[in-house]
C-alpha cells in the first residue's frame, strides 16, 4: 500500500504516527522539503538506515548515489501524484522507490523490495525483476535512462565501454549524446528499435566504435524509459582481420576440398583466396586433407576423427565435426563431408569436403549457454513454468515441482492433465491448444489442481503455444479463493444476523447517512416501515431534536474505530415511551482511512424493562458502590505512591497519575454521603484539599455570587469536571510560583465559572486551542472537558496566569430554591 494512498488523520499525535508508520510492513521516511530526515519507521530502520540520520545526503551509502540523486531531483519539482523508480541499494538489493508527498507538506519515501514476503509477484514485478537481472547477466553494454536523462541503471560492460557513467545526459559527453540519441533534434523514441553509432574517447585517449541499439520501454505502469545496448563495434575489424589470416592459414595449411581418384590419387583443389575488404564465406577451403595430423585433434574429438579415417579408407559416405588445437589460431571446429561415388567411365572417385564452423559452433555454445541462463531465471520465479511438447511434460521449474509434488523424472513425458482434477472440461485436458492458439497467443483460465500427495488447490494460469510447444505459467491462488470464500459466508451470515436477531440491526453510509438495510426491529426502533425507510437519511426519519442529536451521534461514532454506544427514548405503541440501547460501529476497509467512507453498522435492544428494572435498584446499590469505589481509589493511590517513594526516577508521573485518582476518589467519596445531585461547591472544595494534602502548597477557596449551593452537576460530568480542576490546580501548583494558589467559584443565574490563579507566565505564542487531546496535563482538560456547554480560556493576566472554565446547563443544573 502507497503512503500517500492512506491518508494520516491530522488530529494523530507524533507518538501516534511513528506506531502508524512502524506498521507498515514496508520501509517508509518522512523527510521535510529541505532533505531533513523527521521519521524512519520500523522497517527502514531493519533495512539500514541508521539512527544518526538526520538528513537524506546521510543515507547516500545505503541508497545509493543515483536513487539519492533521484529523490533530490524529484523533491524539487514537487511532482502532484506519487512517482515510482527502480533502484539498486548500495548493498546490491533491488527495490522499488516510491516518492509521495503527505498531507500538511513532510515528504515519504517508500522503500519496497521486490517480490517481497513470499507473495506471489505481480506482473509488473516479474518485469521489473527480470530486468535487473539481465542488466545483471549481460555480457554486452546496457543502460536505462528516464524521460528526463537520469542515468537510472548501468551494468558493468556499459561501464566498461564508456569509461565515466555521467548521472545524468545533461553530464554526459558530445559523443555520448550523440550514441544515446539524445541531443538537441531528437525526438522521443517510440516502441521502434533504433540504432545509432559514434566513436568514443577512451580515458587513455584510444578511440572505440560502438554502436547502440535504443528503445522506449515501461518496465512499471507510469514509468516511461529508454533501453539501449551498447555493443563494441571496434572487435568487428579485428574479427576480419583474424578472417584473412585464418584463410592465410588455410590455404597454407591444405585444408579445404580434395577429391581422389583412383588412377591418381588425392587431387588438391586451391582455395579461393579473399581480397580485403570481402567478407569470407561461412566454408572457406584450402588444398587438402592430409595436412590434418592426429596431433592437431582435440582428445575429446579424437573417437570422431577415427571415424572419419575409417570412413576414408573403406570408401564410405560420412559427415563428421570434431575440434582442432592450431598453435597460432587455438581451438577451431571442422566439418568434413565424404562423399563416395563413380565417374562415367566406371573409376571409383570421393571427394571431400573440409569447412570451418568455428562461429556456427560457437553460437550454438552461446544458444545453449543462453537456454541454461534462461531456466535458471525460471526456476527462481514464484510461478509455476512447465513446458509440454508432442502431449507430455519435458520441463517444469521448481516452483511447479512444489506446486506438484514432485520431481521432473516423476512428470516427464507424462500430460500435464496428470495434475488435473477429474472435472471433465478441465483446461489442462483438452488436446487443441496447439490447433487454437496462434503462434504467440496466450489464453488464461482458472482451475484446480491435485499433487501427487493429494493436495488440492486453486491456480491462475495461462498457456502460450511457440513452435508447436506449449508453455504453461500456473500461480497458486488458493489463499485468495479461501479468503474469498471466507468473505462471501460472511457476508451471508451477517444477512441471516440480520434478518432473525432478536434486536434491531441497520446498515447506514457513511457518506450519505442514509438507511441500506433494516430488519423489522430497526424498523420499530425508527418509526417507520422497512420499504419506506431504505434509501432516506436515517436522521430525518428520526426528525426534530430526535435526530439532529442522532446525526451527532453517528458522525461521531465514524470518527472512532471503537464501538459508540447511545441510549434513547423512542415513541412506542399505544404512546408510551420505550428506552433503546444502541450501538454503533464504523465498517471500513483497509484502504477506507476517512471516516466519510465505509458503512456504519446500528444494532439497538429495547431495554425498557430492563431499565426499569434497573431504577429501583440503583438507589439502593449506588451508594455502597461509590463508597467501595472511593476505599479501593484510595488503596490504589496508596501503592501507587509507594511505588513512587521506590522508584524516584518515575515519581513526578506516579504522583500526577495519583492526583487523578484521589480526584475521582472524592467524587465518589461525595456521592456517598450525598442526596440527591452532587454540588458544585462540594466538589470544588474536595478536589482543592486533596491538591493541597499531595504538594502540601496552600489553596485559597473563594465563593462568589448568590446561592452557590443550587447548581449541580449530573453524574456524567462529575468526574470529567473534577478530573479538570484537579488538573488546573496541579499545573498550577507544579508550575507557578511558590506563594498560594487561589481558586475562585463564582455562580451567576445562567453560568458557573471555575478561576484558577497563581503567579507565573504563559509559554510565547501559547494558544490553547492548537493543544491535542492526551492522557495528562493540557491534553487530558481538552480530552475530558464537553464539548458542548464548557469552555476553557487560559490567559495572562499581569504577572498572573488564569485558567477559567466556563459551565452552562445542560453540563452543570441549576437547582430549584428549598
Amino acid at each position: 500500500m502507497s503512503v500517500a494512498a492512506a491518508p494520516i488523520p491530522s488530529r494523530l499525535s507524533a507518538a501516534n504516527m511513528a506506531a502508524l508508520l512502524d506498521a507498515v510492513a514496508d520501509a517508509v521516511l518522512v523527510f521535510d522539503s529541505r532533505g531533513q530526515v523527521h521519521h524512519a519507521n520500523l522497517a527502514a530502520r531493519q533495512l539500514g538506515v541508521p539512527e544518526s540520520a538526520r538528513t537524506l545526503d546521510d543515507l547516500g551509502a545505503l541508497l545509493g548515489a543515483d536513487a539519492l540523486a533521484w529523490v533530490h531531483r524529484l523533491r524539487g519539482t514537487a511532482p502532484p501524484q506519487p512517482v515510482t523508480q527502480l533502484a539498486r541499494l548500495g548493498d546490491g538489493r533491488v527495490v522499488t522507490l516510491e516518492l509521495s508527498r503527505l498531507p500538511g507538506g513532510p515528504w515519504a519515501l517508500l522503500v519496497r523490495p521486490l517480490a517481497a514476503g513470499g507473495a506471489a509477484p505481480s506482473a509488473g514485478d516479474h518485469a521489473v525483476d527480470e530486468l535487473v537481472q539481465w542488466f545483471d547477466l549481460s555480457p554486452v553494454g546496457m543502460v536505462m535512462l528516464d524521460a528526463e536523462g537520469l542515468v537510472v541503471r548501468s551494468n558493468r560492460a556499459f561501464e566498461a565501454l564508456v569509461g565515466r557513467v555521467p548521472v545524468t545526459m545533461a553530464d554526459a559527453d558530445a559523443p555520448l549524446r550523440e550514441l544515446l540519441a539524445w541531443d538537441d533534434d531528437a525526438r522521443p523514441l517510440g516502441a521502434a528499435i533504433v540504432e545509432r553509432h559514434a566513436t568514443l574517447v577512451q580515458p587513455d585517449g584510444s578511440r572505440r566504435r560502438v554502436a547502440a541499439r535504443l528503445r522506449a520501454i515501461e518496465p512499471l505502469p507510469g514509468q516511461r524509459r529508454l533501453l539501449a545496448v551498447v555493443e563494441d563495434r571496434s572487435a568487428e575489424d579485428e574479427r576480419d582481420l583474424a578472417q584473412l589470416e585464418i584463410g592465410a592459414l588455410m590455404d597454407t595449411a591444405g585444408i579445404g576440398v580434395a577429391t581422389f581418384d583412383e588412377s591418381r590419387g588425392w587431387l588438391r583443389s586451391r582455395a579461393p583466396r579473399v581480397t580485403p575488404g570481402e567478407a569470407p564465406a561461412g566454408s572457406a577451403s584450402v588444398e587438402g586433407l592430409q595436412a590434418i595430423s592426429r596431433e592437431l585433434v582435440d582428445p575429446a574429438s579424437l573417437p570422431e576423427y577415427e571415424r572419419l579415417q575409417r570412413a576414408l579408407k573403406a570408401g564410405e559416405r560420412v559427415q563428421v565435426r570434431y575440434a582442432v588445437r592450431h598453435p597460432a589460431l587455438g581451438r577451431r571446429w571442422l566439418l568434413t563431408r565424404v562423399e563416395p561415388g563413380r565417374l562415367a567411365s566406371g573409376r571409383r572417385t570421393m571427394s571431400v569436403v573440409t569447412l570451418d564452423v568455428t562461429e556456427q559452433e560457437r553460437s550454438r555454445e552461446q544458444l545453449l549457454l543462453q537456454a541454461e541462463r534462461t531456466r535458471a531465471i525460471l526456476d527462481s520465479v514464484l510461478v509455476g513454468i512447465v513446458t509440454v511438447r508432442d502431449g507430455g511434460i519435458e520441463w517444469m521449474n521448481r516452483s511447479a515441482r512444489r506446486m506438484f509434488g514432485g520431481e521432473l523424472a516423476d512428470f516427464a513425458g507424462a500430460p500435464i492433465a496428470t495434475v488435473a482434477t477429474p472435472e471433465p472440461d478441465h483446461p489442462l485436458r483438452r488436446d487443441d491448444w496447439v490447433a487454437v492458439l496462434a503462434e504467440g497467443q496466450a489464453e488464461t483460465f482458472e482451475c484446480r489442481l491435485k499433487a501427487r500427495d493429494g493436495r488440492e488447490f486453486w491456480v491462475v494460469g495461462n498457456v502460450v503455444a511457440t513452435g508447436g510447444e506449449l508453455t504453461f505459467a500456473l500461480l497458486d491462488i488458493d489463499a485468495r479463493r479461501q479468503a474469498e470464500l471466507r468473505v462471501a459466508q460472511a457476508q451471508a451470515s451477517l444477512e441471516r444476523i440480520i434478518e432473525t436477531a432478536p434486536m434491531a440491526i441497520g446498515l447506514v453510509d457513511a457518506a450519505s447517512l442514509r438507511v441500506l438495510q433494516l430488519n423489522q426491529m430497526a424498523a420499530a426502533f425508527i418509526g417507520t416501515p422497512i420499504d419506506a425507510a431504505v434509501g432516506r437519511r436515517i436522521d430525518e426519519l428520526f426528525g426534530g431534536d430526535d435526530g439532529a442529536q442522532l446525526r451527532d451521534d453517528l458522525r461521531e461514532a465514524l470518527a472512532s474505530d471503537a464501538v459508540t454506544r447511545r441510549e434513547y427514548r423512542r415513541p412506542g405503541a399505544g404512546g408510551a415511551a420505550r428506552v433503546w440501547d444502541a450501538r454503533y460501529v464504523p465498517l471500513r476497509g483497509p484502504a477506507d482511512a476517512d471516516p466519510g467512507r465505509g458503512q456504519l453498522l446500528l444494532a439497538a435492544s429495547d431495554v425498557t424493562e430492563q431499565r426499569a428494572a434497573e431504577a429501583t435498584q440503583r438507589d439502593v446499590l449506588v451508594r455502597e458502590v461509590h463508597h467501595r469505589i472511593k476505599n479501593n481509589l484510595q488503596g490504589v493511590a496508596g501503592l501507587m505512591q509507594q511505588i513512587a517513594e521506590r522508584r524516584p526516577e518515575v515519581a513526578p508521573v506516579i504522583k500526577e497519575a495519583v492526583g487523578q485518582v484521589q480526584a475521582i476518589a472524592q467524587v465518589y467519596g461525595l456521592q456517598v454521603g450525598a442526596s440527591g445531585p452532587l454540588r458544585v461547591k462540594s466538589v470544588l472544595d474536595a478536589i482543592a484539599a486533596s491538591v493541597q494534602r499531595m504538594f502540601g502548597r496552600p489553596i485559597a477557596v473563594e465563593v462568589r455570587g448568590g446561592a452557590p449551593h443550587r447548581w449541580a452537576l449530573p453524574d456524567a460530568e462529575s468526574i470529567p469536571i473534577a478530573l479538570t480542576v484537579n488538573e488546573l490546580l496541579t499545573n498550577a501548583v507544579k508550575h507557578g510560583a511558590a506563594d498560594a494558589v487561589r481558586c475562585t467559584l463564582d455562580c451567576s443565574d445562567d453560568a458557573v465559572r471555575i478561576v484558577v490563579a497563581n503567579r507565573g507566565r504563559l509559554a510565547p505564542g501559547f494558544d490553547f486551542a492548537q493543544v491535542r487531546g492526551g492522557v495528562s496535563g493540557l491534553g487530558l482538560v481538552r480530552a475530558l472537558l464537553p464539548r458542548r456547554h464548557a469552555a476553557l480560556a487560559i490567559e495572562a493576566v499581569g504577572d498572573e496566569v488564569h485558567a477559567r472554565v466556563t459551565l452552562t446547563p445542560p453540563v452543570v443544573t441549576l437547582l430549584d430554591p428549598l
